[in-house]
């Protein structure tokens, strides 16, 4: 990488860490630090969201599939416009306008008020192991662009440095540097693809005539895809919007109901089309400049998420690589940093809150980041033992999925608040999805461990509150 393209980089990054101390110096308690004073408008949520949802880690996971399945890997990001549209229509008005939530800063605050403080206690743990898995994923996306881009630069001594600037930035600013850092990189992410990443790579790569040649034409086609693929992304991203600690962080910090509905369809939209589409483009550009002897792997094997970063530094002249890069960077800074402000806020609001009640709101915030330094700093070993972006993400939203989704659909949509079934349907879903995905074992149709895990959640909590209705009847009729 040249010297002007370094130069660009380190002033970005400079940039971002600067965000974040200002917003250090204005913040004034938990409710600042952890959603934004609560009245921030519908773009910046809207870009935040899909900024976080997409981020490095999906950036980098689509230009992967793009390099293996081309077009038709946009339909993992279908799954996410059809999350986040449901979620606006059924889950916002419900979560928004409830004067019981007004006060909330964290998903498991609603499993207390619906259920009791056991249930909340193992929310927040199902939330926090998820969140740091993807917080993870993030460093991990981040540092595969790094050393991809970098000669010379070590896979493991990118993970470092990314892991220093995007927790340092996250621990000083809180949700509101997050939210509005978020905004200003989706929005160079955004720029960098359509201005510099697709042209430069179609024209490096020979044109239209050039890529249908070097591919077979399954590449150009959406449906070069099992059914059970799309069943699997769905399962696991869709739900993802009505469990995830990020997105009711992010409708707690909206202004109002309305707010917060424009907000998810604006991040709807950027997801699918627009974001799909340049992703999975970009990552079979990529392969068709592997095919043609453009690039090279590195190491014999070519990872595919690792295509597009070499294919990149390939390309782009110096001082657009230094933007583009910058570009990329701030995509796995929006996830990796929102990602960490949710496992934060589940250990100080939900699992600590105790302690943190007897402090002042200025010691409170002290102790908020100092929870967010240690989190990211683990966060970062998790990252130096994988290896895969998408499969570490998909894994945490899965958790994530099959432990929470039955629990909250029952209170908030069935009005069935039964504590001891939703524990056994936590416990049980989510521990279905983690042996099985841990196992490695074959499941039948090819299909996700996380479906599995969500049909022992529902199991679970149907027959524990049958069992909990059955003894009730049983008492009145004894009495």
């Amino acid at each position: 990488m040249a010297l002007i393209d370094l130069i660009i980089f380190f002033v970005y990054m400079i940039v971002m860490l600067g965000v974040g101390y200002y917003f250090m110096r204005s913040n004034t308690g938990q409710d600042d630090y952890y959603v934004g004073g609560r009245s921030i408008g519908p773009w910046h949520i809207g870009l935040s969201v899909v900024a976080t949802d997409v981020g490095g880690g999906f950036s980098v996971g689509l230009g992967g599939l793009g390099f293996v399945m081309g077009l038709s890997g946009s339909w993992m990001l279908f799954t996410g416009l059809l999350g986040a549209w449901l979620a606006a229509v059924y889950l916002i008005p419900r979560v928004k306008s409830n004067p019981a939530f007004a006060s909330f800063y964290t998903f498991p605050q609603i499993f207390k008020h619906l259920y009791n403080n056991q249930v909340a206690i193992v929310a927040a743990l199902i939330c926090f192991i998820g969140y740091l898995g993807f917080t993870s994923s993030q460093l991990l996306a981040g540092a595969k662009l790094a050393s991809g881009t970098f000669d010379g630069l070590s896979l493991s001594t990118a993970l470092v440095i990314m892991g220093i600037i995007a927790v340092v930035y996250t621990v000083l600013g809180g949700l509101k540097a997050v939210i509005y850092t978020d905004t200003i990189q989706w929005i160079i992410l955004l720029l960098g693809f359509i201005f510099i990443g697709l042209p430069i790579s179609y024209y490096h790569v020979g044109g239209w005539e050039s890529i249908r040649e070097t591919l077979p034409a399954e590449f150009f086609s959406l449906t070069n895809l099992r059914w059970q693929d799309f069943v699997n992304w769905g399962v696991t991203i869709m739900p993802i919007w009505f469990v995830g600690m990020t997105l009711y962080q992010r409708i707690f910090a909206s202004r109002d109901v309305a707010s917060a509905k424009k907000a998810w369809f604006i991040a709807g939209f950027f997801e699918w089309p627009i974001m799909a589409f340049m992703g999975v483009a970009l990552g079979l550009l990529s392969r068709v400049a592997f095919e043609q002897g453009l690039i090279e792997a590195v190491g014999g094997e070519m990872d595919p998420e690792m295509g597009l970063p070499i294919l990149l530094s390939t390309v782009l002249p110096a001082g657009i690589m230094g933007l583009m890069m910058s570009a990329y960077f701030s995509a796995v800074l929006s996830t990796a940093d929102s990602c960490l402000m949710a496992a934060s806020g589940n250990l100080t609001t939900d699992l600590f809150k105790k302690f943190f009640d007897r402090q002042s709101d200025k010691k409170n915030m002290r102790l908020s980041q100092l929870f967010t330094l240690i989190i990211g700093a683990v966060a970062l070993m998790i990252a130096l033992q994988m290896t895969n972006v998408l499969e570490l993400m998909i894994y945490s939203y899965a958790f994530m999925v099959s432990g929470l989704l039955i629990p909250l659909l029952a209170a908030l949509f069935w009005g069935n608040t039964n504590p001891k079934a939703a524990m056994s349907a936590m416990v049980g879903g989510g521990l279905t999805t983690l042996v099985l995905s841990l196992g490695g074992w074959p499941l039948p149709f090819g299909l996700d461990p996380n479906l599995f895990g969500v049909t022992a959640s529902l199991a679970l909590f149907l027959l524990v509150n049958k069992m909990k209705t059955k003894e009730k009847r049983n008492y009145i009729i004894n009495q």
